[in-house]
């Protein structure tokens, strides 16, 4: 059965809604659990509201195009989020392997919005890249947020994790 550009583009935007699910229940998690991080915790806060809006505008999107939300692919993709969150809660250096997690997923959805420009080119929806570009913007910015702030956050970790400290959240 052939798929039409515009079918394979709700696709990728059906995806990236759900993929935002996923990265609200991970920051969410995170956010639960950070003591000692007071500035990761704000940011990631944030990022939560950014995603829901994110989760938005495709919502937004995809309605223009006649379509919805996959509520499956949103579940599914929340499920994963939570148990990703929880498989670094054991850790003792939970905080640092959560940045590293972070950093790359952020990352993935920064291909994931250059991605989904591309399709609403090829597909000729000239109504969203507005929406898609504001998206990616935040999302740049959160990595470039996680990059700046490695360093410090490793730092933080080290200096609890030697005055014998909760040092992993």
């Amino acid at each position: 059965m052939a798929t039409g550009y515009r079918d394979i583009y709700i696709t990728g935007l059906r995806n990236a809604h759900a993929l935002e699910a996923q990265a609200i229940q991970l920051c969410q998690r995170q956010v639960e659990r950070l003591e000692n991080y007071p500035e990761m915790r704000e940011r990631l806060r944030l990022h939560v509201q950014e995603s829901q809006r994110q989760q938005e505008r495709i919502a937004q999107i995809l309605s223009g195009l006649g379509s919805s939300p996959s509520s499956l692919k949103d579940i599914a993709t929340s499920i994963t989020g939570n148990m990703a969150a929880m498989g670094h809660a054991v850790m003792q250096d939970e905080v640092v392997k959560n940045t590293f997690a972070n950093y790359a997923f952020e990352h993935f959805e920064i291909a994931t919005y250059r991605a989904l420009l591309e399709m609403a080119s090829i597909a000729g929806d000239s109504s969203a890249p507005s929406l898609l570009e504001q998206s990616l913007n935040e999302e740049m910015a959160m990595a470039r947020w996680i990059e700046e702030n490695l360093s410090p956050t490793v730092r933080r970790y080290m200096e609890l994790e030697a005055q014998g400290a909760k040092s992993g959240v």
